[in-house]
């Protein structure tokens, strides 16, 4: 499951706005705890998947836009955009 927080739902986390906490559609950090802890004690094992390779490309609530230019975080231009997944790349270089 993707862990963290994302706008669109129907991404299935892909789409990252917060790249530091897990979503709120988990509960509480607490309640997230208890889950895996649940499922580890029913012989689950629990994958986070943690994306670091692109983001949401929204200027409100992501990081795109965040100094005034698509170029920040991400590369700029058509190197920046995922068609496919609709989603910023980042540029690793900076």
């Amino acid at each position: 499951m993707a862990i963290m927080e994302h706008a669109y739902y129907a991404s299935f986390g892909y789409q990252i706005t917060s790249f530091f906490a897990a979503s709120s559609r988990y509960g509480t950090p607490e309640e997230l705890k208890e889950l895996v802890d649940t499922a580890h004690s029913m012989g689950i094992t629990v994958l986070l998947d943690v994306v670091h390779s692109h983001a949401s490309k929204n200027s409100e609530d992501g990081l795109n836009m965040f100094d005034g230019t698509d170029s920040c975080y991400f590369h700029s231009g058509p190197r920046g955009t995922h068609d496919l997944w609709d989603s910023r790349l980042f540029n690793y270089s900076r």
